[in-house]
């Protein structure tokens, strides 16, 4: 994509995490039933024997949980799933991480994505036990252990079960002491509001830019399909804005519907740009017009110069927290555009 002066490589990254094939779930489910009834003798109906390994150790065994097994330990969400639970695990095998693209894959097993990892792993739990039974022939939207309560939908119409539109349960059902697992063909990502609600790392929260998303009805966008960029600035950034502009003109322009949905515009661009395809040059952001933005690449950092006269540039900080629809990348200033 071409913009301004500048050419952008998008990286479709929904797309590419989200071309899975589907699996009926219902027909596997009717003949394990009449397995169970139709063999034996008459007089031999009895439960089958209570799994004795947790979900941790469950998928340790299976063999093909590897990257599974070490973003969890990487987190330390491997000793909660140990646990008493019962919890529901939508897991993705090793098949599943690799439609990642390889270098987002190691890299979020570092330990500076340890944040941003623990919110993706938090995003494929669910409280409870919930069978294949539970979730088939119903549209559900469930709440999941991710930080800031971030909600998957779940379509188990058409005989199987379908997760946020695209990412299919392979195999149902597979019991754990301490709850289920079912399988999955994809990794499951949090949207950028998601994001935005749940990430906290130290002093790094969204907490300003997320009231500011709702504020300016821009929350449903950042929820749903898209493929953004958005340049966050933190919640220090907006403080430090704030005491530049004083409280009543802080305030007033939160409450100004119009410039602020200028402004958190201001920081977005249409496509998904990961660190990697950044280059210097303009670039148009979704605010439209003349509203564009100076990207300056020197020394493995990047920089953003605004359309504000006289300010420094902001600083990207943090680079690369994956979404479903797009990506974030950290700054430490809120980005004002010419004329605001």
């Amino acid at each position: 994509m071409a913009v301004g002066h500048y050419k952008l490589r998008p990286t479709f990254f929904a797309q590419e995490i989200l071309m899975t094939t589907r699996f009926p779930l219902l027909p596997s489910i009717l003949l394990a039933t009449a397995m169970a009834v139709g063999c034996g003798d008459s007089t031999s109906n009895t439960d089958p024997p209570a799994a004795t390994k947790n979900i941790v150790e469950t998928a340790v065994a299976a063999g093909n949980f590897g990257t599974l097994a070490s973003a969890l330990t990487a987190t330390g969400l491997d000793a909660t799933l140990k646990g008493t639970g019962p919890f529901t695990v939508f897991a993705p095998d090793d098949a599943a991480f690799a439609k990642l693209p390889a270098f987002l894959s190691a890299q979020l097993l570092t330990a500076p994505y340890k944040t941003e990892l623990s919110l993706i792993l938090g995003y494929h739990v669910v409280a409870g036990d919930l069978k294949a039974a539970a979730l088939l022939g119903k549209t559900q939207e469930v709440t999941t252990a991710a930080a800031g309560g971030a909600k998957l939908k779940v379509d188990g119409s058409n005989s199987k079960v379908v997760l946020n539109g695209s990412v299919n349960v392979s195999t149902a059902d597979v019991a754990a002491s301490n709850g289920t697992i079912h399988i999955i063909d994809g990794v499951l990502l949090p949207s950028i509001a998601d994001t935005a609600a749940g990430y906290k790392d130290g002093g790094t929260e969204f907490k300003t830019l997320l009231a500011a998303l709702g504020a300016a009805d821009l929350a449903s966008t950042f929820s749903g399909p898209g493929t953004f960029t958005v340049f966050a600035p933190t919640d220090a950034a907006f403080a430090a804005l704030k005491a530049e502009l004083g409280a009543p003109a802080f305030d007033a322009l939160l409450a100004n519907k119009v410039k602020l949905t200028r402004i958190l515009k201001y920081h977005v661009l249409g496509a998904t740009a990961y660190a990697k395809d950044v280059q210097s040059g303009q670039v148009d952001t979704l605010a439209g017009g003349t509203d564009q933005l100076t990207l300056t690449v020197a020394g493995g950092k990047v920089t953003i110069t605004d359309g504000k006269p006289g300010a420094a540039p902001a600083k990207v900080v943090f680079t690369d927290l994956p979404n479903r629809n797009g990506v974030i990348h950290v700054i430490d200033r809120v980005l004002v555009p010419a004329n605001p």
